[in-house]
């Protein structure tokens, strides 16, 4: 049997995932996992584990930035306690206007994802350095960068272009779409059998949805950004742009430049917005369900607002599909608030989408609609690792 080891970096604005998958001849079976997770801070978190859950490591490191977090990843890899890689899959959240394929990273292509970092601004910055450093740390493997963006790339230009004066489209300003890696390998566990009129909700930290048509991506929530589209833990999601602005009056009466205003703006949409800024309490909505039982109005209004305004975006995308046959919720949100999936479906009933609330009360893989429901609603955690794994075996060939 051919062995093929891929290595898979998926960076975050303050973590860097990992796995190992074996993908030697057709075969996909996940090796290892780890994280590193508090990059910035004094007291962070190192992990291995290998395919039975066991911990092979588990450490508290201090780290001060993502050089100091990346090396550990390196230095554990390169121990004789894991095969070498043979392909590495990066995850890579938006490559511009330009970079709309997966494909082989070379220096060239790396500077021009970074010339439009700021698209996704907590992902690319990390990412870039991954993909330079892993260059130089895996001499003579491939790398390859899969793109969140990329499932998007079936969406209409009704869909993509922007209502804004010609001469910012042509710079690139579009809806790209995200979580692109996440909807892919939704569809790809419903193989043979994806429903011709789909919707999916990656429900997490960050948040969105999309519209598919026959396994194609129709339209998806977040737009230029992941900051756009549905509130998600920290970020605004859609919203007046008369609210940006007037925000940023404000910000301007005491900013010592235009780009410090700009900045700081940033940090309001994207930092201490959504779930936290309405309920002044938290991002997670652990933390909101438990505040909630203890009679806490805002984290029962932030809750509310999450709600509400997916089932918004449902009802819009039933219409976009002319119909429905299945409602699927994947993500760390989707997948264990039972209270929350049950609070999106109750007002549906006229789309076709009723739940049954025993089978409702699970966390994890599940059916969860009623058996006289006209349409499916199921639970299906996302397979990203899987699908960059497939991309890389595919590129390979190529």
């Amino acid at each position: 049997m051919a062995s093929l080891p891929v290595l898979v970096l998926n960076s975050g604005s303050s973590s860097i995932k990992f796995s190992i998958y074996e993908a030697g001849d057709g075969q996909r079976t996940k090796l290892h996992e780890g994280a590193v997770d508090g990059i910035g801070t004094d007291l962070g978190t190192f992990w291995i584990k290998d395919a039975e859950g066991r911990k092979l490591v588990d450490e508290t490191p201090a780290l001060p930035n993502r050089a100091v977090a990346f090396k550990l990843v390196v230095d554990a890899l390169h121990s004789s306690d894991f095969p070498a890689p043979a392909a590495i899959g990066h995850r890579v959240v938006c490559g511009g206007p330009t970079v709309k394929e997966n494909q082989l990273i070379t220096p060239q292509l790396i500077d021009e994802i970074d010339s439009y970092a700021a698209l996704a601004p907590l992902h690319t910055p990390i990412a870039v350095y991954i993909m330079r450093e892993s260059l130089s740390l895996f001499p003579g493997i491939p790398n390859f960068a899969i793109l969140d963006t990329y499932f998007h790339r079936t969406m209409p230009e009704v869909v993509t272009h922007m209502p804004i004066p010609e001469e910012y489209s042509a710079m690139g300003v579009r809806r790209y779409g995200y979580h692109g890696i996440s909807y892919e390998s939704i569809v790809y566990q419903l193989e043979p059998n994806v429903p011709e009129k789909l919707i999916v909700a990656h429900l997490g930290n960050g948040a969105s949805i999309s519209a598919i048509r026959n396994g194609q991506c129709l339209d998806t929530s977040m737009g230029l950004t992941p900051t756009g589209g549905i509130i998600s833990g920290s970020r605004t999601g859609d919203i007046d742009p008369g609210v940006l602005l007037f925000i940023l009056h404000k910000i301007a009466e005491t900013a010592s430049s235009a780009t410090e205003a700009a900045d700081r703006l940033e940090i309001v949409v994207s930092k201490k917005s959504g779930l936290l800024g309405v309920s002044e309490l938290s991002n997670d909505m652990r933390d909101l369900r438990d505040a909630i039982k203890d009679g806490n109005a805002k984290a029962r209004l932030a809750v509310d607002k999450f709600t509400w305004t997916i089932a918004r975006w449902i009802g819009s995308y039933v219409a976009e599909l002319n119909g429905l046959d299945m409602l699927v919720f994947t993500g760390g949100i989707g997948e264990n608030d039972i209270a929350g999936r049950a609070e999106i479906c109750a007002g549906l009933g006229a789309l076709g989408i009723v739940l049954d609330p025993v089978r409702n009360n699970v966390r994890g893989e599940a059916v969860i609609s009623a058996e006289n429901s006209p349409v499916t609603v199921r639970v299906i955690p996302p397979a990203e690792d899987l699908m960059i794994v497939n991309h890389v075996v595919r590129l390979l060939g190529k």
